[in-house]
């Protein structure tokens, strides 16, 4: 039986891919800062599927979080055969009013985290010659998101690192994903402070946000955005020049800036 790492399980998209993962009969490795929440989750899954779900409680914008997780994995006798990098927050509104340290702690997260659980899973997955790792983006990783400068950013590069990953490491049976949702009913909004920053789009849910994700894998695509709007806005704007994309893009989030104070909550 296959085990997989979730992080960010404890809600929204992570804890539903911890559910469809259960369901398919994988093992669970469940990485949040949420003891309770994970625990929760673990006891259901193992309840509702009979596998092995067991919680991993790590703050993921930790220097050292990476590590901890591969040191913990290792010391509890597991192997990881699914890295799913779900674990991310956003940050909204005038860059200069924003704090850099959560700023800080959201590139932690969404990024360094990201790449540092990579490293540490990917080796053994050559090394086995299968395997397979997920990698949560947005939309926002395909647009100029002003008043999301960091956030948008981060998602690009997640889209990019995962695209270059999916590239070389085709022929030696690990696969690697890039799931770019849209704005999708989690507690993302609560953290940045403000449902606005949909920017006017229909939320989602994150079931058929994962049944897309786990068909794209299985097919090895390479990236994917669930549903057809999402699909549509995320490849007509990087069409057009990237100064002129960004000035669009100002008068369409400047909405969410003006909306809010400086807001950058986790």
């Amino acid at each position: 039986m296959t085990t997989a790492l979730v992080t960010g399980a404890s809600s929204g998209i992570g804890a539903e891919f911890a559910r469809q993962l259960a369901a398919r009969g994988h093992d669970l490795v469940l990485v949040a800062r949420s003891a309770a929440a994970l625990e929760r989750l673990a006891a259901d899954l193992r309840a509702a599927h009979g596998v092995r779900a067991e919680a991993l409680v790590q703050d993921l914008s930790a220097p050292d979080a990476a590590t901890r997780v591969a040191e913990e994995v290792a010391a509890r006798g597991r192997t990881i055969d699914l890295l799913v990098n779900n674990a991310g927050f956003g940050t909204a509104g005038h860059f200069a009013q924003i704090p850099a340290e959560r700023e800080h702690e959201e590139l932690m997260v969404n990024v360094v985290a990201l790449v540092g659980l990579t490293h540490a899973f990917v080796p053994g997955m050559l090394a086995r010659g299968s395997g397979a790792v997920v990698n949560v983006g947005s939309t926002a990783g395909f647009n100029v998101a002003p008043y999301f400068a960091t956030y948008g950013s981060s998602k690009a590069f997640v889209l990019s690192f995962s695209l270059a990953l999916w590239s070389e490491l085709r022929g030696s049976g690990v696969k690697v994903l890039a799931v770019a949702p849209g704005p999708t009913q989690t507690r993302f909004f609560e953290r940045v402070g403000t449902e606005k920053a949909a920017i006017g789009a229909k939320l989602g849910t994150p079931e058929p946000v994962v049944t897309s994700a786990l068909r794209a894998l299985d097919r090895d695509r390479g990236y994917v955005v669930p549903g057809r709007g999402n699909f549509g806005m995320a490849h007509l704007m990087p069409r057009r020049p990237r100064k002129l994309l960004a000035l669009i893009g100002r008068r369409v989030t400047r909405q969410v800036a003006d909306a809010m104070s400086p807001s950058a909550a986790r």
